[in-house]
């Protein structure tokens, strides 16, 4: 027995040994004809998931700065538009520990923090002043959930909203200038009210010349058409419903909405057709038909515009102006865009991530991340001279952040985001329905999804 004993001791240790060689490896120095073991154990890295644009790559680049002082690798998966968030949602559903840390929407807030998937870093905040070190657009919109309750599931990391782009040559022209003036009655210039815009599309539409006027969002998969509504709705004085009851009957269907509607359908027949499912993927970006030299204003996230102005890219670079969302009848807003960046609770390596977080709210890493083409929703960076002349369009944005608004941000967001898209793609690019049956109907389906929910109390 002893000796069977001594046997497998023998052999323990033996896989022991092997373990403990599997962990290091031989290094020859030429000089002395000696080898010596070093330790090669793995660096800590942190996954992070985000959508497939360039604003991923400016983190990429970043976080090697990070590395670079900390030793914590950082990998930035990116995936389409198209399937991000269904793969993100997959991937919580099933507790997966693919990823330490998520960028997603604001919408997601709601869906992150009440089924467990965020970390609450509501003390995290206080602890590191971070509502004093961004604005409060940008803390209410990507970071806070329920609203105004301070409870924070994410940091601020690429601020956004919707806003346009347009040909300034076209605009300065002395003959279409002329032209103009004589059609409406007031001077071509960047428009201030929806009714201008409205005006500047149908003097510059031209399908004969395979010209059109503006390239607006009709896209039916993710949130495009939703994101181009909202404005109107908002600007014509309208509501998506009331947030603390959760009433939508009699706000989202009433007579200020149903005007804005029918309006937005007045600009999408300004639109080259064949441009309806344009939105945020690379084949089919709305910047495309600017890049192509085939329309004088387009929708645009600001986030996703740095190509315009890239002469490699557009050879209209140096003609591409911006300007923020004009007025309605009763007030000025645009959708919010951009994303925070959340701690999901499943992964192992959280500390990394607290780490990540603490180094990127520091001034002097917002400054470089504005540097490398990030729209940086840091007070200090926001509101400086350096950011504001960064690009044609930095002004623009940051005017933008003043008047920004959002979605529902609930853990329904995305049933109630797919209904809105449903039903307001079906009156746009048909004629078998009234605006006002297009709200009550949407109505109706949002307040039985909060129902079915449970947010109506007896």
């Amino acid at each position: 027995m002893k000796k069977v004993f001594l046997y497998f001791s023998l052999l323990a240790l033996a896989g022991l040994l092997a373990s403990s060689v599997a962990s290091v490896y031989l290094s020859h120095d030429d000089s002395e004809s000696s080898y010596q073991f070093i330790e090669a154990s793995p660096a800590p890295k942190i996954t992070i998931l985000w959508a497939e644009w360039k604003p991923a790559d400016y983190l990429q680049t970043l976080t090697s700065e990070f590395t670079a002082e900390t030793g914590i690798e950082v990998e930035i998966v990116q995936r389409s538009w198209n399937d991000w968030q269904q793969h993100f949602f997959n991937e919580m559903a099933s507790k997966s520990q693919r990823y330490d840390m998520v960028i997603g929407d604001s919408q997601w807030l709601g869906y992150g923090s009440e089924n467990g998937h965020y970390i609450n870093l509501s003390h995290w905040v206080q602890q590191h002043n971070v509502n004093e070190k961004f604005i409060h657009t940008a803390m209410r919109g990507y970071a806070e959930y329920p609203k105004d309750s301070s409870r924070y599931w994410a940091i601020p990391l690429e601020g956004d909203a919707m806003g346009f782009a347009y040909r300034k040559d076209l605009f300065e022209n002395p003959a279409e200038k002329k032209a103009f003036q004589q059609r409406y009655g007031y001077r071509l210039d960047i428009p201030t009210t929806w009714g201008q815009l409205r005006d500047l599309a149908e003097f510059f539409y031209r399908p004969e010349d395979d010209f059109w006027g503006l390239m607006s969002w009709t896209e039916p998969h993710y949130d495009g058409l939703t994101m181009a509504l909202q404005p109107l709705l908002w600007s014509w004085g309208a509501d998506l419903g009331d947030r603390s009851s959760y009433q939508v009957r009699g706000i989202l269907n009433d007579g200020a909405a149903t005007s804005a509607l029918a309006f937005y359908k007045t600009l999408t027949k300004f639109n080259n057709p064949a441009w309806r499912d344009y939105y945020l993927d690379t084949d089919t970006s709305s910047n495309r038909p600017l890049i192509e030299g085939k329309v004088a204003m387009a929708m645009v996230y600001f986030a996703i515009t740095p190509e315009l102005l890239d002469p490699d890219k557009n050879p209209y670079a140096d003609k591409i102006g911006f300007f923020s969302a004009p007025a309605g009848p009763a007030s000025r807003a645009t959708s919010l865009g951009g994303q925070g960046i959340s701690v999901i609770s499943y992964s192992k390596k959280k500390e990394h991530s607290f780490r990540f977080l603490e180094w990127f709210i520091q001034t002097r890493v917002q400054q470089r991340w504005s540097e490398l083409g990030g729209l940086s929703c840091h007070n200090d960076i926001l509101q400086s001279e350096a950011f504001l002349n960064a690009s044609p369009m930095h002004r623009a944005f940051s005017e933008s952040f003043g008047f920004a608004r959002d979605f529902w941000a609930v853990p329904e967001y995305a049933e109630l985001l797919n209904l809105s898209q449903k039903r307001w793609r079906h009156y746009l690019v048909t004629d078998d329905i009234s605006a006002k049956d297009s709200l009550d109907n949407l109505a109706l389906d949002w307040e039985q999804v909060f129902e079915y929910h449970g947010y109506y109390k007896e």
